[in-house]
C-alpha cells in the first residue's frame, strides 16, 4: 500500500541523513524499497494520469521539509540535509508530519498562509488532523466527484429526450470529434435508411472516402451479445466495414468481448463513456470555472 505524503517526511530525512546530496529519483528508489512497495504500487498514477502516485507524494513530501527549513534545494532535482533537519532528527522524532512542521514560524508563513483563521483552529480541534492525500489528490479527486455527477446528469437528461432527438445528438457528437464533414452533411444520414438496425450512416472523413455505420439505443436495459451480431450482419448487408454501436445503458461482458471473425470493425460506446465523450468535446456542457494549477519553471533559473 502506498503511504501518504507525510509518512514519507520521517524516511526520507533518515535517508538523506548522511549529509550528502541526494537526486529526487534516488530518494523514490530508497523510499520505494524502504515501504516494500511492489511494482503494481509504483505504477499506480493519480487520478490525472499525469504523474505516479507514489513519485508524487514522495515530491510533496521534500517540498512540506524544504518550507520548514529542514532540507534544502542544491540544483535542480537535488537535495540536502540542512543544520536544522540533523538537529530534528537528533531527537529521534517517531513522526514528522504538517502538525510537527508547524512549530517552525517560516513553514506557516510559507504553507500555510493561505488559510483561513477558522480553518486553522478546525485542524487544532481535530487534534492534528492529517490528511493522507496531497493537494493535488484532492483537487484531481474532487474533480472526477464534479465530473461523474455532470456524466450523471447528462445521461438522466438524454433519457428523457426522444429516440430522434439522441440520434441527433450522436451525429453532433461524432462531427465534433471530426467525423462527417458539418452538421448539415452529417445530418442528412442520419435516421433515413432504417435498414436491419442501422440508424444512420456519416463520413469517416471530410472527404467521404469511408463510411460509417452507426446504431444509437437510447435504452434502459443492458445491451447484449445478439444485439452486436445483429448490427455486425446488418454492416455485411450493406458491405460496411467499420460501426458504431451507441447506447445509454451497457453492454454485457459477452458483448464487449465479441470480435467479429471478419474484417469488421466495431466500437461500443455505453452511456458512461457517451457522457464522457460529451464533456470532453464541449456538447451540451459549459464552463463554469477555470482553475490553472502552475509550477515552478527550472529552466529559467538555470545560470549560464
Amino acid at each position: 500500500m502506498i503511504p501518504d505524503f507525510q509518512s514519507i517526511m520521517l524516511p526520507l530525512m533518515q535517508y538523506i541523513s548522511d549529509g550528502n546530496e541526494h537526486s529526487l529519483f534516488g530518494t523514490h528508489d530508497a523510499l520505494a524499497l524502504h515501504f516494500e512497495l511492489s511494482d503494481e504500487d509504483l505504477n499506480q498514477y493519480t487520478p490525472s494520469r499525469r504523474q505516479k502516485l507514489f513519485y508524487n507524494r514522495v515530491s510533496w513530501s521534500k517540498n512540506h521539509l524544504i518550507a520548514a527549513g529542514l532540507v534544502t534545494t542544491t540544483r535542480r532535482g537535488h537535495f540536502v540535509i540542512t543544520d536544522r533537519g540533523k538537529q530534528v532528527l537528533s531527537t529521534n522524532p517517531i513522526i514528522i508530519n504538517i502538525k510537527f512542521l508547524r512549530q517552525f514560524p517560516e513553514y506557516i508563513e510559507k504553507i500555510e498562509r493561505g488559510r483561513t483563521e477558522e480553518k486553522s483552529i478546525v485542524i487544532e480541534k481535530d487534534n492534528g488532523y492529517v490528511p493522507e492525500e496531497t493537494p493535488e489528490e484532492i483537487l484531481e479527486n474532487n474533480y472526477d466527484i464534479i465530473r461523474t455527477n455532470l456524466a450523471l446528469e447528462i445521461l438522466s437528461r438524454i433519457k428523457s429526450c426522444s429516440p430522434s432527438f439522441f440520434e441527433n445528438l450522436v451525429v453532433e457528437l461524432l462531427v465534433k470529434m471530426g467525423y462527417g464533414g458539418t452538421i448539415k452533411e452529417a445530418g442528412k444520414s442520419i435516421g433515413r435508411t432504417g435498414d436491419e438496425g442501422i440508424d444512420g450512416i456519416i463520413k469517416e472523413d471530410h472527404l467521404g472516402l469511408d463510411m460509417i455505420y452507426i446504431q444509437a439505443k437510447r435504452w434502459e436495459n443492458v445491451v447484449g451479445r445478439p444485439e452486436i451480431q445483429k448490427f455486425v450482419g446488418a454492416l455485411a448487408g450493406q458491405g460496411a466495414k467499420k460501426g458504431v454501436f451507441i447506447t445509454t445503458s451497457r453492454f454485457t461482458e459477452e458483448a464487449e468481448k465479441y470480435k467479429p471473425l471478419n474484417e469488421t470493425k466495431i466500437v461500443l460506446i455505453d452511456g458512461k463513456k457517451l457522457a464522457d465523450l460529451m464533456i470532453d468535446f464541449d456538447l451540451a456542457v459549459s464552463t463554469k470555472y477555470t482553475f490553472t494549477i502552475k509550477r515552478i519553471d527550472n529552466d529559467y533559473f538555470e545560470e549560464e
